[in-house]
């Protein structure tokens, strides 16, 4: 049955979640739950040891925690509030908890869209111009990059949050969703609704089209690069030392893309929104620490040090 709220303020929101079907929400609770709580565990005992880890001081795993830390985050900030809409029979979230929600998920979605453009142009000067590497990619550069990310990422959200929040929100209390993301909650809006939606479209677009093209323009002048030097080993090495990087860049953007800039797929929109927010909301955060971790060296010499002192 559809809620409809005839005044212009709604106290509270129902999430209609991911299915209605009692039996699979069972079976998609143990499972969320177990890709959350290896989530959590390997994004936190990666920042545990790149922290503790003298070999990976440097700059690409320095980016490399701070990215754990969002992961762990923007994971947090979602899954938990679905395992128990998963277990109770009326998923509802008051209306400041769904603004707080939103304006997280989206502060730590943008942070990780910069991190990895950071990363991009750490990428690109260890290749590019390793002999002036480590004078460009200084300590004070590398904290002011991500200084930068969180600033940024704070103000986007906050602007995010405004644009969608400013006036109360009104007609059906219902979310199609299974957590208050920025698309769904647009649906809500009567107060200046086509303005709301080209400003929050326009700014994503604009952030997500300037990380992206940096990133591309990095990997050209990467590639090109690499395909001159001579040696095959050599570019082995230097295509190595950037796959795990472009495999998280590809995953990411393909899904926020898919979401905000989608063409029709001839799905139901809903439906396709949901199966790429369970991708970059559940299965993001896990599959980045193994992708970055899997046939990396430095990181399996670091755990079999600290395995060896203790």
């Amino acid at each position: 049955m559809r809620n409809t709220v005839n005044d212009t303020t709604i106290a509270h929101f129902i999430l209609l979640g991911l299915t209605k079907d009692y039996g699979l929400q069972s079976v998609l609770f143990v499972l969320f739950l177990i890709i959350y709580v290896c989530s959590f565990l390997s994004n936190f005992f990666l920042m545990v040891l790149i922290s503790v880890s003298h070999n990976l001081y440097t700059p690409m795993y320095f980016f490399l925690s701070h990215l754990s830390f969002v992961d762990l985050c923007y994971s947090s900030t979602i899954t938990p509030k679905m395992l128990v809409d998963l277990t109770s029979e009326t998923k509802s979230i008051p209306s400041l908890g769904c603004a707080v929600q939103m304006f997280a998920f989206a502060m730590f979605a943008t942070s990780e869209s910069f991190l990895v453009t950071s990363m991009a142009y750490d990428r690109y000067v260890a290749i590019c111009q390793p002999l002036r590497y480590h004078s460009i990619m200084s300590k004070s550069t590398c904290w002011g990059l991500v200084s930068g990310t969180y600033f940024s990422s704070f103000l986007a959200s906050v602007s995010h949050t405004i644009t969608v929040f400013e006036f109360p929100l009104c007609g059906s209390n219902e979310i199609n969703h299974f957590y208050c993301d920025i698309p769904p909650l647009l649906k809500l809006t009567c107060a200046h609704s086509y303005i709301r939606k080209i400003v929050v479209l326009s700014m994503a677009l604009i952030m997500g089209v300037v990380s992206f093209f940096v990133i591309l323009m990095s990997y050209v002048l990467i590639i090109y690069n690499i395909l001159g030097i001579h040696s095959k080993a050599g570019q082995h090495k230097a295509f190595s030392t950037c796959a795990s990087h472009l495999t998280v860049v590809i995953s990411f953007y393909s899904t926020v893309f898919g979401i905000y800039f989608r063409p029709s797929l001839g799905l139901n929109s809903d439906s396709v929104d949901k199966i790429f927010s369970i991708f970059y909301t559940v299965a993001s955060p896990l599959l980045n620490p193994i992708i970055y971790s899997f046939k990396n060296a430095e990181i399996k010499r670091a755990v079999i040090n600290i395995l060896g002192k203790n």
